[in-house]
Protein backbone atom coordinates (compact mmCIF):
# COMPACT_ATOMS: atom_id res chain seq x y z
CA UNK A 1 0.00 0.00 0.00
CA UNK A 2 1.24 3.84 -0.41
CA UNK A 3 0.81 6.56 1.06
CA UNK A 4 0.00 10.08 -0.46
CA UNK A 5 0.39 12.95 1.90
CA UNK A 6 -0.98 16.36 1.16
CA UNK A 7 -1.84 19.15 3.25
CA UNK A 8 -3.79 22.57 3.57
CA UNK A 9 -3.93 25.87 5.71
CA UNK A 10 -7.33 27.40 5.70
CA UNK A 11 -7.99 30.75 7.77
CA UNK A 12 -10.80 32.02 9.53
CA UNK A 13 -11.87 34.87 11.18
CA UNK A 14 -14.11 32.91 14.14
CA UNK A 15 -11.81 31.52 17.17
CA UNK A 16 -10.61 28.83 17.56
CA UNK A 17 -13.14 26.69 20.35
CA UNK A 18 -15.83 28.17 18.33
CA UNK A 19 -14.92 26.57 15.05
CA UNK A 20 -14.29 23.30 16.36
CA UNK A 21 -17.68 23.25 18.27
CA UNK A 22 -19.15 24.01 14.88
CA UNK A 23 -16.71 21.83 12.34
CA UNK A 24 -16.67 18.50 15.05
CA UNK A 25 -19.22 18.33 17.52
CA UNK A 26 -22.15 19.94 15.49
CA UNK A 27 -21.19 19.87 12.21
CA UNK A 28 -23.99 16.68 11.90
CA UNK A 29 -26.96 19.43 11.94
CA UNK A 30 -25.17 22.17 10.69
CA UNK A 31 -23.90 20.76 7.36
CA UNK A 32 -27.20 19.82 5.87
CA UNK A 33 -27.95 23.51 6.70
CA UNK A 34 -25.29 24.95 5.09
CA UNK A 35 -24.47 22.65 2.28
CA UNK A 36 -27.47 22.30 -0.65
CA UNK A 37 -25.77 19.16 -2.00
CA UNK A 38 -25.39 17.10 1.48
CA UNK A 39 -28.82 15.78 2.82
CA UNK A 40 -28.14 14.22 5.84
CA UNK A 41 -25.34 12.93 7.72
CA UNK A 42 -26.23 10.02 10.29
CA UNK A 43 -24.42 7.66 12.62
CA UNK A 44 -24.53 4.10 11.24
CA UNK A 45 -22.23 2.72 14.07
CA UNK A 46 -20.77 4.30 17.33
CA UNK A 47 -22.00 7.13 19.94
CA UNK A 48 -20.53 10.12 18.30
CA UNK A 49 -16.91 9.77 19.19
CA UNK A 50 -13.94 7.58 18.12
CA UNK A 51 -14.55 4.20 16.17
CA UNK A 52 -17.63 6.06 15.41
CA UNK A 53 -19.29 5.80 11.88
CA UNK A 54 -21.13 7.87 10.12
CA UNK A 55 -23.31 8.33 6.47
CA UNK A 56 -23.30 11.42 4.75
CA UNK A 57 -26.08 11.09 1.85
CA UNK A 58 -25.33 14.10 -1.22
CA UNK A 59 -26.64 14.46 -4.68
CA UNK A 60 -24.09 14.75 -7.39
CA UNK A 61 -25.11 15.14 -10.62
CA UNK A 62 -28.68 14.18 -10.42
CA UNK A 63 -27.65 11.61 -8.00
CA UNK A 64 -28.02 10.43 -4.68
CA UNK A 65 -24.99 9.34 -3.00
CA UNK A 66 -22.82 8.69 0.20
CA UNK A 67 -19.41 8.84 1.40
CA UNK A 68 -18.52 6.53 5.05
CA UNK A 69 -16.79 8.74 7.65
CA UNK A 70 -14.84 7.06 10.74
CA UNK A 71 -14.53 9.28 13.55
CA UNK A 72 -10.66 8.54 14.32
CA UNK A 73 -9.48 10.77 17.50
CA UNK A 74 -11.37 13.75 18.83
CA UNK A 75 -9.33 16.20 21.56
CA UNK A 76 -10.88 18.57 22.50
CA UNK A 77 -8.24 20.71 24.51
CA UNK A 78 -6.28 20.91 21.13
CA UNK A 79 -8.63 21.57 18.41
CA UNK A 80 -7.72 18.14 17.02
CA UNK A 81 -9.80 15.79 14.88
CA UNK A 82 -8.97 12.56 12.78
CA UNK A 83 -11.12 10.76 10.72
CA UNK A 84 -10.87 8.75 6.89
CA UNK A 85 -13.51 8.32 4.36
CA UNK A 86 -13.95 4.57 4.45
CA UNK A 87 -16.41 3.63 2.13
CA UNK A 88 -19.11 4.75 -0.74
CA UNK A 89 -17.91 7.54 -3.46
CA UNK A 90 -15.66 9.03 -2.10
CA UNK A 91 -13.18 5.82 -2.54
CA UNK A 92 -12.00 5.07 -6.15
CA UNK A 93 -10.91 2.08 -7.32
CA UNK A 94 -7.48 2.66 -6.25
CA UNK A 95 -8.12 3.94 -2.89
CA UNK A 96 -8.22 1.94 0.31
CA UNK A 97 -8.97 4.84 2.66
CA UNK A 98 -8.14 8.54 2.88
CA UNK A 99 -7.09 9.80 6.42
CA UNK A 100 -7.57 13.56 7.61
CA UNK A 101 -5.98 15.15 10.17
CA UNK A 102 -7.07 18.30 11.38
CA UNK A 103 -6.17 21.08 13.69
CA UNK A 104 -7.09 24.31 14.47
CA UNK A 105 -4.97 26.95 15.84
CA UNK A 106 -4.95 30.59 17.00
CA UNK A 107 -4.70 32.81 13.67
CA UNK A 108 -4.34 36.50 13.02
CA UNK A 109 -7.20 38.53 14.70
CA UNK A 110 -8.55 36.52 16.94
CA UNK A 111 -9.27 33.91 14.27
CA UNK A 112 -8.42 30.57 13.79
CA UNK A 113 -6.09 28.68 10.94
CA UNK A 114 -7.43 25.24 10.12
CA UNK A 115 -4.55 22.86 9.34
CA UNK A 116 -5.38 19.64 7.03
CA UNK A 117 -3.05 17.09 6.65
CA UNK A 118 -4.53 14.25 3.99
CA UNK A 119 -3.34 10.92 3.44
CA UNK A 120 -4.60 9.10 0.82
CA UNK A 121 -3.51 5.12 1.55
CA UNK A 122 -3.58 3.08 -2.01
CA UNK A 123 -3.92 -0.18 -3.05
CA UNK A 124 -0.31 -1.73 -4.33
CA UNK A 125 2.04 1.21 -5.69
CA UNK A 126 -0.86 3.21 -7.79
CA UNK A 127 -0.81 7.07 -7.11
CA UNK A 128 -4.36 8.86 -6.14
CA UNK A 129 -5.61 10.72 -9.48
CA UNK A 130 -4.79 14.68 -9.22
CA UNK A 131 -8.02 15.32 -10.55
CA UNK A 132 -10.06 13.45 -7.23
CA UNK A 133 -7.31 15.47 -5.25
CA UNK A 134 -7.80 18.91 -6.43
CA UNK A 135 -11.78 18.21 -6.09
CA UNK A 136 -11.11 17.07 -2.58
CA UNK A 137 -9.41 19.72 -1.55
CA UNK A 138 -12.09 22.27 -3.19
CA UNK A 139 -15.00 20.44 -1.51
CA UNK A 140 -12.90 20.30 2.06
CA UNK A 141 -12.51 23.95 1.77
CA UNK A 142 -15.93 24.23 0.78
CA UNK A 143 -17.13 22.80 3.62
CA UNK A 144 -15.48 24.95 6.13
CA UNK A 145 -16.36 27.70 4.40
CA UNK A 146 -19.90 27.12 5.06
CA UNK A 147 -19.64 26.43 8.83
CA UNK A 148 -17.60 29.69 9.07
CA UNK A 149 -20.32 31.34 6.84
CA UNK A 150 -23.08 29.57 9.34
CA UNK A 151 -21.42 30.88 12.87
CA UNK A 152 -20.92 34.28 11.48
CA UNK A 153 -24.60 34.12 10.11
CA UNK A 154 -26.06 33.11 13.88
CA UNK A 155 -24.02 35.59 16.09
CA UNK A 156 -25.33 33.46 19.08
CA UNK A 157 -24.31 30.18 17.90
CA UNK A 158 -22.52 28.34 20.74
Amino acid sequence: MGVFTYENDTTSTVPPAKLFKAVVHDADAIVPKVVDSIKTVEIVEGNGGPGTVKKITFVEGGQTLYVLHKVEAIDDAKFEYNYSIIGGVGISDIVEKISFEAKLVEGPNGGSVGKMTVKYHTKGDAKPIEKEVEEGKAKGDALFKAIEGYILANPNYN
